[in-house]
């Protein structure tokens, strides 16, 4: 997930155009989207794009397509019409021989990509890798290191949320205990495709009942100061505290965001039923009110939370308007 920075402003469209850097030849159905949401849309066989956005949703733009590099914009609400040139993408990791002997069969080394890319929660058990072919490993017998990467979006289908959603992994590796994974990492864009168009009212209780507790939910609890009205519940070494004894939450300054820091670690209670635990290695973190938050890997949650992984995950324009 890459963090926005960026002026708030009303409704708009972005227009602009897309273009082989060596060419100079437009691109045709090149993906371009509103990291994490639903918002997308392709060039057309001119490369040209136009996409619309509000300020619900203060998310990166990202330019993908397959075999070029892709290209990340934060600076968008600043510019009406762009042109994009994209450059061949060169994979090192490709240069590696992946088939060789690692200690570690293919099906073993999907099992575990799985369980810590999708989740092991009922939603993370409903989805389905369409292109499970395209993921490449490589493993680390010294020091039991799994990385995983692909050249193309890793499709993944989720039969309970109804999503379908396209992720381009840009780091992952997981640590790998004697039972259990000691750490998992993983950075990446995504863009969501809603399935649910008829509205079903399963579905939609499924999206709710994800959401709430969510790192999500808890971040816009977070900006919005609604800490405890939205069920959170805060403690420390055994004995229940206020959460604005610990957390301190700017102003919203002209960018949208809220600085926050956290001055140590807190457990964390959803309405007396889950239980998380936060803490952070910095000093400040930003968020926005979509529960976008930054630097993502430096901002710890244990517990219910730090178990969410992509099969539990919404995107970050559920639940807001405008």
């Amino acid at each position: 997930m890459l963090f926005l920075i960026t002026i708030i402003s009303n409704a708009q469209t972005l227009s602009g155009k897309v273009i082989d850097a060596q060419t100079q030849l437009p691109l045709e159905t090149v993906s371009v989207y509103f990291d994490n949401t639903t918002i997308g849309t392709t060039t057309d066989e001119n490369g040209i794009f136009s996409i619309d956005y509000t300020d619900a949703v203060q998310s990166t733009l990202v330019i993908s397509y397959l075999g070029f590099e892709k290209v990340f914009i934060v600076d968008y609400r600043s510019q009406q019409n762009i042109t994009i040139l994209l450059k061949e993408a060169i994979n090192e990791l490709d240069e590696v021989v992946i088939d060789a002997d690692d200690g570690m069969p293919r099906a073993l080394k999907l099992k575990w990509f799985r369980k810590e890319f999708l989740g092991k929660s009922k939603y993370g058990k409903s989805c389905k890798i369409l292109n499970e072919k395209d993921l490449k490993f490589r493993y680390n017998k010294r020091n039991r290191t799994l990385i995983a990467w692909s050249n193309k979006s890793i499709i993944v289908k989720n039969k309970s949320l109804q999503y379908e959603i396209s992720f381009d992994i840009i780091d992952f590796e997981i640590v790998i205990g004697s039972f259990n994974a000691r750490s998992v990492t993983y950075t990446g864009t995504s863009f969501y495709k809603d399935l649910n168009a008829s509205g079903k009212k399963r579905i939609l209780k499924n999206r709710k009942d994800v959401y709430d507790g969510s790192i999500q939910h808890f971040m816009r609890a977070l900006y919005n100061k609604q800490l405890e009205e939205q069920g959170y519940i805060f403690g420390k070494d055994g004995f229940k505290v206020d959460p604005y004894d610990f957390f301190t939450i700017d102003n919203i300054n002209k960018y949208g965001y809220r600085i926050v820091a956290l001055k140590e670690k807190l457990d964390i209670y959803y309405k007396n039923d889950t239980e998380s635990v936060i803490q952070t290695s910095v000093t400040e973190f930003k968020v926005d009110k979509s529960g976008n938050y930054t630097p993502i890997p430096d901002v710890l949650f244990g517990g219910e939370m730090g178990s969410q992984r992509v099969g539990d995950s919404l995107p970050l324009d559920y639940g807001l308007k405008g």
